[in-house]
């Protein structure tokens, strides 16, 4: 892959996150990471999205401040902090196509979830959050978003059945990712995934999220959210195939 192509895959993976961070495209941060990784190795992305996040969740909270459930944190955080120890654990044993597939295998499965998860997630009443069901889940948030900063099926698990208006349950997710990221980056750091060269790609992508963030706020107000979504679903598909797989294209 060329430079300049390489550079094209990861300026529109750091622009998701700007979009994904206005609320717009629905899970369209999950296809950050899979673009990244078909750009540079799977390790190195990892590394480079982390700071990237941090800096767009800055804007989500400035948009969301105090509109979330903070009990949700009681109920994941014991359990996100031992996923992320068992995820760094991961990445630092395994090879690069081995996390590639790990990437693609859960890119995938994000796809499937939101295609399945009206099923899935159907419940009888209210769910009320506790720590049986907070703690596992927040162990699988933790390890999913280390390996491939794909967290959002296994909240969405949590969060959804609890029925929360829209606004709440988006400003609860915000709340429940800045903490969950901002817990990532000191085991990063000491496990060499985060470092000098990860970080200068990082600064140069950073101006890419406020640009993000204000294209999908335009973008709230002017196109159908349905149609871009799907598109962005079947992208995340192709990317993850791509990683699983391996294909080589001539």
């Amino acid at each position: 892959m060329s430079d300049w192509s390489r550079e094209l895959l990861a300026g529109l993976a750091v622009l998701f996150i700007g979009l994904s961070k206005a609320g717009f495209g629905g899970g369209l941060g999950m296809l950050t990471t899979p673009l990244c990784a078909l750009a540079f190795d799977a390790r190195v992305a990892i590394g480079v999205i982390l700071p990237l996040l941090c800096a767009g969740d800055v804007f989500s909270l400035y948009h969301y401040w105090r509109k979330w459930d903070r009990s949700n944190l009681r109920y994941l955080l014991p359990g996100v902090v031992v996923g992320v120890l068992l995820g760094v654990q991961l990445i630092g044993n395994v090879s690069d196509r081995q996390l590639n597939l790990a990437i693609g295998i859960l890119a995938v499965s994000f796809v499937l979830f939101q295609f399945t998860k009206e099923r899935i997630l159907q419940a009888h009443g209210v769910f009320r959050p506790n720590h049986a069901l907070g703690v596992p889940c927040g162990i699988g948030a933790g390890f999913t978003s280390s390996i491939a900063h794909g967290a959002g099926p296994v909240i969405s698990v949590f969060l959804l059945p609890q029925k929360l208006p829209k606004e709440i349950y988006v400003g609860t997710t915000v709340l429940i990712f800045t903490w969950i990221n901002w817990i990532k980056m000191p085991f990063f750091i000491a496990r060499g995934i985060i470092h000098a060269d990860t970080l200068r790609i990082s600064l140069f992508f950073l101006p890419l999220i406020p640009v993000g963030v204000w294209l999908g706020v335009w973008l709230n107000r002017r196109v159908s959210e349905g149609l871009f979504t799907q598109l962005i679903y079947w992208f995340t598909l192709l990317a993850g195939l791509q990683l699983i797989f391996n294909f080589k294209w001539r």
